[in-house]
């Protein structure tokens, strides 16, 4: 089977008022690990003002299982297919010597003073783990590159002190 993601416009929470339209489909090697998948898309608008979405790519059995990029071309229609460009690679991956395998399903949230952006995904600890209750979620800061994209960095040790976002007291 193939997930995919879709985008249409809405006139309220849970009625469509447009077709929708294929906006990414499994096409890399990477998100095909144990099953085509493309899943659990999170916008994320850039400081700027750019329009992202991350999803979960890969089947969440493997240690593969991991986040791609969608990016939104500058001035673009998000109900054109052909305005948005998928990395190559993934965002946002595992980190074996950091005990991360199959980081997914993510959202994004800003400290309370607005100066810092967070990511909050799952992971396991262990390679083989699957999509069972032994993912764990876990919160880093990311930051932005000189081009206006986001840079997630790679997934940190479960064991490593997280200071709380700035604001908070």
């Amino acid at each position: 089977w193939n997930q995919r993601i879709f985008i249409a416009s809405m006139s309220n929470p849970w009625t469509l008022n447009s077709t929708r339209v294929l906006i990414s489909s499994p096409k890399y090697d990477w998100e095909m690990s144990g099953t085509n998948v493309n899943e659990g898309p999170e916008g994320l608008i850039s400081p700027n003002g750019n329009l992202f979405i991350t999803y979960s790519a890969s089947g969440c059995s493997t240690d593969n299982y991991c986040l791609g990029l969608l990016s939104l071309q500058e001035n673009g229609d998000p109900l054109n297919s052909s305005h948005w460009s998928k990395s190559s690679t993934p965002a946002f991956s595992k980190n074996t010597t950091n005990g991360a395998y199959g980081p997914g399903h993510n959202g994004f949230f800003m400290s309370l003073d607005e100066t810092e952006y967070w990511i909050i995904y799952h992971a396991n600890n262990h390679t083989n783990q699957g999509c069972g209750g032994t993912r764990n979620p876990r919160i880093q800061k990311f930051t932005w590159d000189a081009t206006g994209f986001p840079n997630f960095g790679s997934p940190l040790p479960i064991e490593t002190p997280i200071q709380k976002p700035s604001g908070e007291t």
